[in-house]
């Protein structure tokens, strides 16, 4: 499994081996086939940015997705400011909330979708089973 990250940001420091078995921990857990996925760690003003040309919507997002095709899952785009923000507004830990945020934009990629309640209610069921793993597995991204 090919995982490039890009780190872009700042705000937060993050372990690039850290994010790595988090990745591979949820696409094996999902059983995905797929060959490569890339993550970009961004400012909240990339983020906009993104979130703007794509979706219509200027304010910082905590995550996006853009899945590829069969070998290469995905980009997923994520910004740890937005999750310090949310830690510290919900006392929470801000690498434990981005680690969420990476699992989300994965599990969009894999085809998990948050548009019902229906819907959300398995991706955040597959959401915690997966950040379970990763707890149980010791994996941190700090």
């Amino acid at each position: 499994m090919k995982i490039t990250i890009f780190n872009q940001q700042k705000d937060l420091p993050l372990s690039k081996r850290g994010v790595r078995d988090l990745v591979l921990t949820v696409l094996e857990a999902e059983a995905s086939k797929h060959t490569e996925v890339s993550i970009y760690f961004v400012t909240s003003k990339k983020i906009s940015s993104i979130h703007q040309a794509f979706f219509h919507d200027p304010t910082p997002t905590d995550c996006i997705s853009f899945p590829i095709d069969e070998e290469h899952l995905g980009e997923v785009f994520v910004c740890p400011k937005v999750a310090i923000a949310y830690a510290k507004k919900n006392h929470l830990l801000p690498h434990k909330e981005t680690a969420l945020y990476i699992i989300h934009g994965l599990l969009h990629c894999l085809g998990y979708d948050d548009l019902t309640p229906q819907v959300r209610r398995t991706m955040r069921k597959k959401e915690k089973a997966c950040m379970a793993l990763i707890e149980s597995k010791k994996i941190s991204i700090r």
